[in-house]
C-alpha cells in the first residue's frame, strides 16, 4: 500500500492509502475541535443537520438520487472522540474506479458532493432551516437518551465522568441531554459558521486512485473553505497521576439483574514516553479484546478458573492515559472479582507471567494489527488516531514493533498503573449516585 499525507489547503490534511485491493474506496473528513460541555452536543448535531440537504440537492431524496447515480454510494454523518478531541464530519464509501469502465468512476462526483454537504447546506436566509434542526436534534436527544439501554456502555460513561471531573474526557461525544435540548437554529448556524473557520480538517482517503488526482479533486471541492485563525493547538490533556491517593470508589443503583463493574487506571509514567507496541501487548496480556483474548489473563483466572463475571475485559484510551477494565458480575461477587481483578493487574506490572503468555499476546498484536490492512474502515479509524498522536508508522510497522516487546517492556509500560476509580452498577428500583 502507498501511503503519503500532505496539506491540501490551510489546515486541511489528506492521508491517502493506495491499493487496488479493494472493491469499495473509503472516503472521510472530519473538523477536529476540543471536547467542551458547552459545544459537544452543538458539533455533534451538526453532521446530521448537513446531511438533510445542500442547495443543489436540498433534500434526502436528491441526495438519495446524487448516491444512486454513483452505483449506490453511501455518506454518512460521522461524530467520534478521540482522547480530548470531538471529530465531526463524514464517512463515505464507493465503488472504486478500478471496478469499472472508464470514465465511470464516481471519485469526483464524491468529493463534490463531500464539499456541498460542508459548505452549502441548504439554508433560508443564510440560517440552516429550522425543521432540519429540530428534527435532528430530536435524533440526538434520542441517541444520548438511549445509552442507558445499554448498560455496560453506560457504566462506562458514567465511570469516566465520576473518574475525570474537571477534564474534558469526561464530556461525551454526543454532549448531554440539556445542552442538546437548549440548541436552536440561529445558534447553530453561528457555531457552524465559526467552526468552519477555526477546525483543523484530517481526510482520508482509501483507494486504486493516484495520490494527485485526489487531492485535487478535494482541493476543488473545498475551494471555498473559510479559514480564519485556525486552532491547531487542540490536544489531549494527560494526567499522569490519580485525582487522589487512593482509588475512589462510586455506586448507583438501577432495574439491572447483573451487576456492572467498571475500574479506571491512569497509565501514569508510561506516557511520558509511551512505546505503543509494549502498552498494547501489556492490554492484550490483562484482558484485551482480540486474537488473544482467550488466553488472556483476565479471562483465564477472573473468568474462567474462578467463576466470577460473565465477561471482563481491558481497554487502552492511549491518547488519555486510561486502562478501563469493565465486567458484569454477580452483585456478591464485587470484592472478590475487584480484588482479583487488581491482582491480575499486578501480576503483569511485576511480570508475573510465563513465556507463553507473553508470546501468545504478541502473536495476537500483531495479528490484530496486521488485519487492519483488510478493513478499510478500521484503516481508517487507526490513522485518524494516529494523526492525532503525531505518529507515522502504520500498521505492519507497530506489528512488527510488537512481535519484539520484552518482558522488561510490558512490565515498563505497567510500571505506573494505578487505580483510580470504581463504579458498580447494581439493581435496586431507585437510581442514585453515592461516593464511599
Amino acid at each position: 500500500m502507498e501511503r503519503t499525507r500532505r496539506e491540501l489547503l490551510p489546515g486541511v490534511f489528506l492521508t491517502y492509502i493506495g491499493t487496488d485491493k479493494f472493491k469499495t474506496s473509503i472516503l472521510s473528513l472530519h473538523l477536529l475541535t476540543g471536547l467542551d460541555r458547552q459545544t459537544a452536543a452543538q458539533n455533534a448535531l451538526l453532521p446530521g443537520v448537513l446531511r438533510r440537504g445542500t442547495v443543489a440537492s436540498p433534500d434526502l431524496t436528491a441526495l438519495a438520487a446524487r448516491l444512486d447515480g454513483m452505483y449506490g454510494a453511501h455518506i454518512e454523518p460521522s461524530v467520534r472522540k478521540l482522547g480530548e478531541i470531538q471529530a465531526v464530519g463524514f464517512a463515505a464509501d464507493f465503488v472504486d474506479g478500478a471496478c469499472l469502465p472508464p470514465g465511470e468512476e464516481p471519485l469526483e462526483d464524491m468529493t463534490a458532493l463531500l464539499g456541498e454537504l460542508l459548505l452549502a447546506p441548504n439554508t433560508r436566509g443564510g440560517l440552516l432551516l429550522p425543521q432540519y434542526v429540530e428534527s435532528e436534534r430530536e435524533k440526538l436527544l434520542h441517541q444520548i437518551r438511549a445509552l442507558v439501554n445499554d448498560r455496560a456502555a453506560y457504566a462506562q460513561s458514567r465511570l469516566l465522568r465520576l473518574m475525570c471531573p474537571g477534564e474534558a474526557y469526561a464530556v461525551d461525544a454526543l454532549g448531554d441531554e440539556e445542552t442538546a435540548r437548549a440548541i436552536g437554529y440561529v445558534a447553530l448556524t453561528r457555531h457552524y459558521r465559526a467552526l468552519l473557520a477555526a477546525s483543523p480538517i484530517e481526510i482520508f482517503y482509501c483507494g486504486s486512485a493516484p495520490a494527485d488526482r485526489v487531492a485535487a479533486a478535494l482541493t476543488d471541492a473545498l475551494a471555498a473553505l473559510p479559514r480564519g485563525e485556525l486552532d491547531l493547538d487542540i490536544g489531549t490533556d494527560v494526567r499522569l497521576n490519580t485525582v487522589e491517593e487512593g482509588p475512589r470508589t462510586f455506586a448507583e443503583r438501577m432495574d439491572v439483574e447483573q451487576g456492572k463493574l467498571v475500574l479506571g487506571y491512569r497509565l501514569g509514567e508510561a506516557m511520558e514516553e509511551p512505546d505503543m507496541a509494549a502498552l498494547r501487548v501489556m492490554n492484550a496480556l490483562l484482558g484485551g479484546g482480540g486474537a488473544a483474548y482467550v488466553n488472556s489473563r483476565l479471562f483465564v483466572n477472573v473468568r474462567e478458573r474462578m467463576s466470577l463475571c460473565y465477561y471482563v475485559h481491558s481497554a487502552l484510551d492511549v491518547m488519555k492515559g486510561l486502562m478501563i477494565v469493565n465486567s458484569g458480575i454477580d452483585p456478591a461477587d464485587y470484592d472478590k472479582t475487584k480484588d482479583e481483578i487488581d491482582c491480575q493487574v499486578w501480576a503483569v506490572k511485576e511480570g508475573a507471567f510465563t513465556d507463553e503468555e507473553l508470546r501468545t499476546a504478541r502473536m495476537g498484536v500483531s495479528a490484530d494489527l496486521l488485519t487492519l490492512t483488510d478493513q478499510p474502515d478500521r484503516l481508517e479509524s487507526f490513522w485518524l488516531e494516529q494523526n492525532l498522536l503525531g505518529l507515522d508508522y502504520g500498521p505492519e510497522e507497530l506489528a512488527a514493533l510488537a512481535e519484539d516487546v520484552t518482558r522488561a517492556d510490558v512490565m515498563k509500560a505497567a510500571a505506573g498503573i494505578a487505580c483510580d476509580a470504581v463504579y458498580f452498577l447494581s439493581g435496586g428500583r431507585e437510581e442514585e449516585d453515592e461516593e464511599n
